[in-house]
């Protein structure tokens, strides 16, 4: 329900019906820095995917811009509903780009670790831009809603696609791994939240160096496996340092037989992969045991 036959007969959006996304986790399953450009910013290589948790989000349409916000198991920061929230900040960059766009009562579910290397507040982003398309009629692919996406962050692009991709440049160039194999992980947050600017002054990479040549798209179940067990985390030192309770993590998951840990993003929440959801779901049980103060799930993804 929520939308109408035209005369034409194609679907159109009921103006009044309620719309909702889930803003899944964004993980780095590589994340390789080539450099940094003169003006400051990161160039980067990274194979990304997209895990079966996330955050939960509905537009109810309205005339009124409105967030509010519910928790699960998460602790909320007290500037979540303020008005900088990167929610509002993608409603009102799309609204000045667009002209007027239908938005309204935005509720988000918090479900996500926050300045977890998630990509929560990303995700969520991409997931508002997603909703006000399918609100006001609009191709949530058109370039004008991608190229808000990058003004928005790093992270939003890849966010808007949602899927497993190869993301490049400064996370604006996002290609899609249509042979992307499906994986089974834990995901541990140790409760510790890291700045992600902090990580990156910690790299100290000055203005203009460049590390390494671009790598080619892996291309095929065989090259992106393979992809993503020589990769690495070029952030993942120096977020340890910064964040010890990482690398007790990832330790954590190499007891519990782990093929592949890693630390996603800038930190603090790492991955393992393992073989199966059953022996995904038993190291998640094991480490959860062990580490109740941590938050640990059993995911696919894709």
């Amino acid at each position: 329900m929520g939308r109408e036959e035209t005369e034409q007969g194609i679907a159109a959006p009921d103006p009044q019906a309620p719309v909702s996304e889930t803003a899944r986790a964004k993980v780095n399953l590589t994340l390789h820095i080539r450099g940094r450009r003169d003006d400051g910013y990161h160039e980067l290589e990274s194979l990304v995917a997209f895990a079966d948790v996330g955050d939960a989000l509905t537009l109810f349409p309205g005339n009124v811009l409105l967030l509010d916000a519910a928790r699960t198991d998460i602790a909320l920061p007290p500037d979540l509903l303020g008005p900088d929230n990167i929610v509002l900040q993608a409603v009102r960059a799309a609204q000045a780009r667009l002209g007027p766009l239908r938005a309204g009562r935005i509720r988000l579910e918090k479900r996500l670790p926050v300045a977890a290397g998630l990509g929560g507040g990303s995700a969520d982003a991409a997931a508002v831009l997603r909703m006000l398309a399918q609100v006001n009629g609009l191709d949530p692919r058109m370039p004008e809603l991608l190229e808000i996406a990058a003004g928005i962050g790093a992270d939003v692009p890849v966010c808007m696609v949602s899927r497993a991709a190869w993301m490049t440049g400064i996370g604006e160039v996002v290609t899609p791994l249509v042979d992307f194999p499906a994986l089974d992980a834990v995901l541990i947050n140790p409760g510790v939240p890291i700045a992600t600017a902090r990580v990156f002054e910690a790299l100290a990479m000055t203005p203009g160096e460049s590390v390494g040549k671009p790598t080619p798209v892996p291309d095929g179940d065989d090259a992106i496996r393979h992809a993503i067990r020589a990769g690495r985390n070029d952030l993942q030192g120096a977020a340890i340092d910064l964040c010890p309770q990482i690398g007790i993590a990832l330790a954590a998951l190499d007891a519990a037989g782990a093929g592949v840990s890693r630390m996603s993003g800038s930190g603090a929440t790492v991955f393992g992969l393992f073989e199966g959801t059953g022996a995904a779901r038993v190291a998640a049980e094991q480490i959860a045991g062990e580490h109740p103060d941590w938050w640990v799930r059993p995911v696919r993804l894709s």
